[in-house]
């Protein structure tokens, strides 16, 4: 049995920020299904958005940012993350952390679809791996910090694994830590913790085409809701609209929003600007306008992409902004100076999840969730580009700053009891790649950019099904990290199918043609 003061599920910005700043404070334990420097963070190529200099102010900011939610942001909380950049941006550069600047030594500034300004602060186009490495080495360094690579979370410990019977109306329900599967050994612990943080990430794998790496499977948000966490708004699924297009990757190469910012312009095969068509900002507009719009196109000629046009952005502006996009395009003999880049929306981003308060606090006691795997009312109905690695941040810190009060009043739960296994036969991949591969043809087709009652409906129908089946084998087979991330993909698409029925209205990224 393991104990520690601060349990953080996830090494992403979220979850390594609040480990630097509650290991003053106390023990803490970073526990990662896979390499400590695998997660969302690391492919994020944009930036950070902020305001930093006139023209530009919080306000329009704030504002830019309420439009792109569709009327379902929680103005406070807009008006807190905004507010709270600047220290943020601060601290992140206090650990380490670099952003381009112009020769004057101010921040050389990025505008991305939705944003009145140039806001964005990035490092070349892969600000979230310069991130991701910095916050590591301080991480590994600090002597109070402890990283379990390959260790895979199954279940956070409630009063439901001391005999009690919880339900999703139980007020009160704990958090007392997670059981954890040591990948190389197949043995599960028990960690006990006084807090815990979830913060892992997205789940972009539910579907066929996603930017998202491998390991972005719900575990965080899946695990949450069966230990009876409030969950939200998860119709809601960004599809960026610049993914590179090649069958058969996985994941997608995403193509920043930056270019478009840049002076790139998506064109249809016929070489047509069609953005124009569908709004005024044309290839500026909000990702879930774009990502429709280019659906449009695509069902309209019966392609399978569109193209994104680099040729007006100088070459050398290219080259020193975007070099991971640049090597990308060589390596599929594109020329951006001379040859369209062939782009397809691709999953990208939850703005739904794990439901918190202001203060990073969900519906269970002493669980805090930051990051893609939660809600907290900043994103709405769509995400503002750039706005995720902020929420980050913002929610990470505000997370550490109620939590490291609350510590000396928590007290391990001693009666915990050790995992039973319960488990002796052993799985068949077959079984769970061929579930896997029909859950993402089932989101891919029927829960995607566009939706219908019958669409979501024969999703429901095909999905219980699995899950059926799922459980079944869950409670049978050994345990393994395949057949968990399989169950919690399962969680995810539910819960995605259950909200998108239950939402009578376009709003933002859910678009119903029947409503």
């Amino acid at each position: 049995m393991l104990k520690t003061d601060f349990l953080v599920i996830g090494s992403g910005l979220a979850g390594l920020s609040f480990a630097l700043n509650a290991a003053e404070y106390g023990k803490v334990i970073i526990i990662t299904k896979a390499a400590e420097e695998e997660s969302n963070t690391k492919y994020a190529q944009g930036g950070i958005a902020t305001a930093t200099s006139f023209p530009d102010t919080d306000e329009k900011h704030v504002q830019d940012t309420l439009i792109c939610g569709d009327g379902l942001c929680n103005e406070k909380i807009v008006r807190l993350v905004v507010e709270k950049s600047h220290e943020r941006i601060k601290e992140l550069i206090s650990w380490g952390a670099e952003f381009d600047r112009t020769a004057s030594g101010e921040f050389d500034l990025a505008r991305e679809g939705g944003h009145s300004e140039k806001r964005v602060l990035h490092y070349k186009d892969f600000t979230g791996l310069e991130i991701e490495r910095k916050l590591i080495t301080k991480v590994n360094a600090h002597p109070n910090i402890e990283v379990l690579t390959h260790y895979f979370a199954i279940d956070l410990i409630t009063q439901h694994h001391l005999g009690k019977e919880v339900k999703r109306s139980t007020p009160g329900i704990e958090c007392y830590g997670a059981y954890i599967l040591d990948i190389k050994t197949g043995k599960v612990k028990t960690l006990l913790s006084r807090i815990t943080l979830m913060a892992a990430g997205g789940a972009g794998q539910v579907y066929k085409n996603t930017t998202n790496p491998v390991i972005a499977t719900g575990d965080g948000i899946a695990m949450s809701y069966r230990a009876m966490a409030k969950v939200n708004n998860m119709e809601f699924v960004q599809f960026h609209p610049t993914a590179l297009f090649k069958p058969g990757v996985n994941p997608s190469f995403l193509i920043t929003e930056a270019i478009r910012g840049a002076g790139g312009i998506l064109r249809n095969k016929a070489g047509k600007d069609f953005m124009p068509e569908y709004d005024k900002r044309a290839s500026l507009a909000p990702r879930d306008i774009v990502a429709r719009a280019i659906d449009s196109e695509m069902k309209k000629s019966g392609d399978e992409f569109v193209y994104l046009d680099c040729t007006g952005i100088l070459k050398k502006t290219f080259k020193e902004h975007f070099p991971t996009i640049l090597a990308k395009c060589k390596e599929m003999s594109i020329n951006p100076a001379k040859d369209y880049i062939p782009v397809a929306p691709a999953a990208h981003y939850f703005c739904g999840g794990i439901v918190t308060d202001e203060h990073g606090r969900t519906s269970i006691t002493n669980l805090y969730a930051a990051g893609e795997c939660a809600t907290t009312g900043l994103h709405g109905a769509n995400r503002l580009a750039s706005n995720s690695l902020l929420e980050a941040l913002v929610f990470s810190n505000q997370a550490f700053q109620h939590s490291c009060k609350q510590l000396d009043k928590i007290h391990l739960k001693k009666e915990v009891p050790e995992w039973e296994p319960g488990r002796k036969v052993p799985g068949e991949m077959v079984l769970i790649t061929q579930s896997l591969k029909e859950l993402k043809e089932i989101m891919t087709n029927y829960v995607g950019i566009f939706r219908s009652d019958m669409r979501l409906q024969r999703a429901q129908n095909r999905t219980r099904l699995l899950y059926e089946e799922t459980e079944e084998l869950y409670q049978k087979w050994v345990l393994t990290p395949q057949i968990c991330e399989l169950r919690n993909m399962i969680n995810i698409g539910y819960l995605i199918i259950k909200a998108a029925i239950a939402r009578s209205e376009n709003r933002g990224l859910h678009f119903n043609v029947d409503n």
